[in-house]
């Protein structure tokens, strides 16, 4: 198997044979949902929302250039991949670039808020990211970015602090793939529509079970974390099979300071290593709200500097 950046073995075939099962899996449960109603309907939904963990956790990868070692295997997988989700590849792909140089910085400080800081907008926001809100914008962002890409660039966008330098890596060529992507996303979604015989109703009530699930689970691993951009996460105790779903994402800081390294290998790196505190503790610990702070955050990282992190 060719190395990644560490000359470590990128497990190609496992990741593409992983990928084919989510994906034949996830339409096989779409066609189910379309012929169930509540309560079945429901138990398809939280299934499928367990399954697009691990759908997000290869799209994660590919972001990574870590999925196949072939670039065009690498983003044609995730393209289809991004599919499901739904979003972009390419909007993926970058923005996930700007959280590693940006992670823990006042542009990612959703957990906090500076006394200048309107807390209740804060506090809205906060509630948005554990209820649904965050996939939501995801899959609109990918439809702005392929509509009116210089939306993106105006004056509100680049006022908010979380949006401020979100989209600064989006040149001609990206925009077109980008919106390449998601003009045949919408053509898939629509044949398997009509081929499943999939209505809006079945469609919207799994897709409410994965926003949920998908978005609480997204800052769990940096909410209240330092401010480094580096070591602003944390290793999270979580059961054998849900470490198996999410392809050891629970060792985000592990993955934070090596993120050109194979999902398969953060176990290695972690040995002799604790875990930072049990995922559930901390997941409660969200309800909470966000919480004040007095602390400066680091500045972000060149790309040149996210390069050499390994």
């Amino acid at each position: 198997m060719p190395p990644d950046t560490r000359g470590e073995a990128i497990p190609a075939r496992l990741n593409l044979a992983l990928s084919a099962g989510v994906f034949v899996t996830a339409i096989a449960l779409l066609a189910l949902a379309a012929r169930l109603q509540y309560p079945w309907l429901l138990a398809v939904g939280l299934v499928y929302a367990f399954l697009l963990l691990t759908n997000y956790a290869l799209l994660h990868e590919a972001s990574h250039n870590l999925l196949h070692p072939d670039p065009r295997v690498n983003d044609g997988v995730g393209m289809l991949l991004g599919w499901l989700f739904p979003v972009s590849f390419t909007l993926l792909k970058i923005t996930h670039v700007v959280h590693h140089c940006c992670n823990r910085t006042d542009h990612e400080m959703f957990d906090c808020y500076y006394p200048r800081d309107n807390r209740l907008v804060k506090t809205l926001q906060w509630y948005g990211v554990l209820t649904g809100l965050w996939w939501l914008l995801i899959p609109l962002g990918s439809l702005l970015l392929a509509l009116r890409p210089d939306w993106l660039r105006s004056s509100p966008f680049r006022q908010a602090r979380t949006t401020a330098v979100l989209f600064d890596d989006f040149g001609p060529n990206e925009t077109r793939r980008a919106r390449l992507e998601v003009l045949l996303g919408i053509g898939f979604w629509g044949l398997l529509c009509v081929a499943v015989g999939l209505g809006w109703q079945a469609l919207l009530s799994v897709y409410l079970c994965f926003a949920v699930n998908w978005s609480t689970r997204q800052y769990v691993t940096h909410a209240f974390s330092p401010r480094d951009v580096r070591d602003g996460a944390w290793n999270l105790r979580v059961s054998r099979p849900m470490g198996l779903l999410l392809l050891n994402g629970q060792w985000d800081r592990i993955h934070h300071q090596h993120p050109h390294v194979s999902w398969i290998r953060l176990p290695r790196l972690a040995a002799g290593l604790s875990y930072d505190r049990d995922y559930w503790r901390q997941y409660l610990s969200l309800w909470g709200g966000p919480r004040p702070c007095r602390e400066p955050g680091p500045m972000p990282l060149s790309r040149a500097g996210y390069a050499e992190f390994g």
